[in-house]
């Protein structure tokens, strides 16, 4: 997450979804984390006796970073964040949380790197603008899962939605990440949550930079959950036996398919092209059909053949086109 600038002006959102899969990660338990008090700190308006806004107020920087606790707790498991460590196919990377799940050397101090910091600091307005723009509203932010078949699987939502089908998750990028890029760098941590959770739908919020807006819609996708698993095993693994480990292959993430229905009517190219292709469309099957006509009637020996204003070639590796002749 790299942003260069605060949200001052954001485009309606593009939802995009992925194909859909089944979720395979099995039971989860819900237990108590980060209260919903501190991750919802944002922007809050007071009102004076008059009923005008008064101030703003907005969260400190101490309020964003992780307590001593939550280090400790992050060392007893693997969640959504460390997944996309994991999958990062970044050696020095995996290598680096593998150290801080051991306890050895000093870890990262998140506190001190400007996107980290923004990321969580934009993300009670994040939130609040899903919930504008989409008209849902997110709740259980904060809350901490615990698979029940691996205990050492973890995670903590930002929120739920969809009546708590599915997770939500923000993110604050660079102006300049393409859509696909923040999907691929991001999908471990989407698919981990959603196999914690249990849940068969993930919903990506994310503000570019301080102009663009988009919500992603992506599904559980049960083969790469498998690989996920699998490559978290083997780096829990690895934490708990010494074993230094090594970056996994990176599996192709799910490609987004669109589900959306659209209405054009408001668009002039879209009207324009209609209009040709309502018109054209019977020439268009008589054209196909010649062409077929034609180029059933050349033998295979023949190289030209004309006649009638067109002609017929033969190219090297056999394929037949069509021209009028004199072109």
């Amino acid at each position: 997450m790299s942003i260069f600038g605060l949200p001052e002006e954001i485009a309606p959102p593009t939802v995009v979804s992925s194909r859909s899969g089944t979720e395979q990660a099995g039971a989860v338990s819900t237990s108590s984390a980060r209260t919903a008090e501190r991750q919802s700190v944002g922007s809050k308006r007071k009102t004076s006796g008059s009923g005008k806004a008064a101030t703003l107020t907005w969260p400190l920087l101490e309020q964003l970073g992780l307590t001593e606790q939550e280090r400790r707790a992050r060392c007893s498991g693997i969640g959504g964040s460390d997944a996309n460590v994991i999958l990062s196919g970044n050696p020095d990377k995996v290598l680096e949380l593998w150290r801080e799940k051991r306890g050895e050397g000093n870890p990262k101090c998140l506190e001190d790197i400007l996107p980290v910091m923004l990321g969580s600091w934009t993300e009670p307005f994040n939130r609040q603008w899903f919930e504008k723009v989409s008209g849902e509203k997110v709740f259980g932010v904060g809350r901490s899962q615990t698979c029940n078949i691996h205990p050492w699987r973890r995670c903590t939502l930002d929120g739920l939605v969809h009546d708590g089908r599915a997770v939500f998750e923000a993110k604050h990028t660079s102006a300049f990440k393409k859509p696909e890029d923040v999907l691929e760098r991001y999908m471990p941590q989407l698919q981990h949550n959603m196999a914690v959770a249990n849940c068969e739908t993930a919903v990506l919020s994310v503000i570019f930079g301080n102009h663009k807006y988009e919500i992603f819609e992506i599904a559980a996708d049960w083969l790469y959950q498998l690989e996920l698993l699998e490559a978290e095993e083997e780096f829990w693994d690895c934490v708990q036996t010494g074993r230094a480990p090594v970056a996994p292959p990176v599996p192709l993430p799910p490609k987004p398919v669109g589900v959306r229905e659209v209405c054009l009517e408001g668009n002039n190219s879209w009207a324009s092209a209609a209009v040709d292709w309502l018109q054209d469309r019977d020439a268009a099957k008589r054209h196909s059909a010649a062409c077929g006509t034609i180029k059933a009637l050349v033998e295979p020996d023949v190289a030209r053949a004309f006649g009638h204003g067109i002609e017929a070639r033969r190219s090297k590796s056999g394929a037949l086109s069509i021209r009028e002749l004199g072109q």
